[in-house]
């Protein structure tokens, strides 16, 4: 759905998706605020032609009606911007079939988020409390400022456990992300500073663990796919049927990333040549590998120099550290348009997302590469003197 957005004297259109036929309209609010430039706390309420308030739950509805037209004013502008004016809006908007939102920056809607968030905290702590084991979360968060991998599953358990017993087997995703935005606000350090909330994208695997969050992957090919196309099978053959069947029976199936110990990880990715041997047998002897760093020396110890091996082809690397060089693998991969080591994938997705910022949000992230960048990112630095 795109909303057209007026600002000053600029126009605009912000997209917004659509979940199960609704808009969210924390999601419209950030686009606006990242559109037009407006500083990231600004503190809005929307209004519609006549000046009528809209809130979270008339939104979507509002959207979905088609022909939305929203101005956003400033404080400064919102002042001196008088009713008439806002009426001369509204007949226009009218006679033109459109809603007009009008923003205003006030306090209102951003003490509802922290409403909210407070809320939700609040029932996190609360069902802590008061179940066994929940006071030993809470006491090695305060300690520590994080959790174990231990102690985060079994403070998932406490939680998944409660909300299933108050709101059943399948709770509502408004529910999911209430309890997910109680335990980032509770525990920040949980928290993914690069996602747009921080937990959206990371509350079903924080609320259902990673085996949950992977079992469709794990499963379809070798049960589900399989007994599905049977039973379709046993249905009414027609055209339609017929070409999907087709289309499930020819596609191929998700190729698993291969497990790989830390040793092998680190063969992988760097490989001591020494320096009294012939670099053109080395590389003659690779045979369909990523590209690796390459050192040269007479000991591991003592590095002479450094280069990255691609397609049997030795590119010197400018560095003379080790990190450095690295830092020249990494870009190779862009620079060359070259895909990573299936079995480093996730090691190279969380530099490519967590260190080097490129395509946050956009590339597919494990649980285990979000969950390790919020614990790195949340805690403090610590200077040397």
């Amino acid at each position: 759905m795109l909303v057209q957005v007026k600002h000053n004297q600029q126009q605009k259109y912000v997209k917004l998706d659509e979940d199960e036929g609704q808009f969210d309209f924390l999601q419209f609010h950030e686009k606006v605020i990242e559109k037009f430039c407006l500083p990231p706390d600004a503190k809005v309420i929307y209004r519609d032609a006549t000046g009528t308030e809209i809130d979270a739950e008339i939104f979507s509805e509002l959207v979905g009606q088609g022909n939305v037209v929203v101005t956003v004013f400033c404080d400064d502008e919102f002042s001196t911007c008088s009713l008439s004016s806002v009426s001369e809006m509204s007949d226009s908007s009218l006679n033109s079939n459109a809603s007009t939102v009008i923003v205003d920056e006030v306090p209102s809607k951003r003490r509802r988020i922290e409403d909210g968030a407070l809320s939700s905290k609040q029932l996190i702590e609360d069902v802590l409390r008061a179940k066994s084991g929940g006071e030993k979360v809470l006491q090695e968060y305060q300690t520590s400022e994080t959790l174990t991998d231990n102690t985060r599953r079994q403070m998932i358990h406490i939680l998944v456990t409660h909300m299933i017993d108050n709101h059943g087997l399948h709770p509502t995703k408004a529910i999911r992300e209430e309890y997910a935005l109680g335990i980032v606000t509770l525990f920040p350090s949980l928290k993914d500073p690069y996602t747009k909330r921080g937990y959206v994208d990371q509350d079903f695997t924080l609320l259902f663990d990673d085996d949950t969050s992977s079992r469709l992957f794990q499963k379809w090919d070798l049960f589900f796919k399989p007994n599905v196309i049977k039973e379709a099978k046993c249905l009414t053959s027609t055209p339609e049927l017929r070409r999907l069947m087709q289309s499930a029976e020819s596609l191929p199936g998700r190729p698993k990333a291969p497990k790989i110990s830390a040793c092998d990880a680190v063969e992988r990715l760097v490989v001591f040549h020494k320096s009294c041997c012939s670099l053109e047998e080395h590389v003659r002897s690779q045979h369909g590998r990523q590209p690796y760093l390459l050192t040269v020396g007479r000991q591991k110890s003592k590095i002479d120099s450094f280069y990255i091996s691609m397609d049997k082809h030795l590119v010197p690397c400018q560095a003379n550290r080790s990190l450095a060089a690295f830092d020249e693998l990494f870009k190779a991969h862009f620079v060359f348009n070259l895909s990573y080591d299936a079995a480093l994938v996730n090691f190279y997705t969380f530099l490519q997302t967590t260190v080097y910022n490129i395509d946050v949000g956009k590339m597919k992230e494990s649980p285990r590469v979000r969950e390790l960048r919020a614990r790195l990112l949340n805690q403090p630095v610590q200077f040397s003197l």
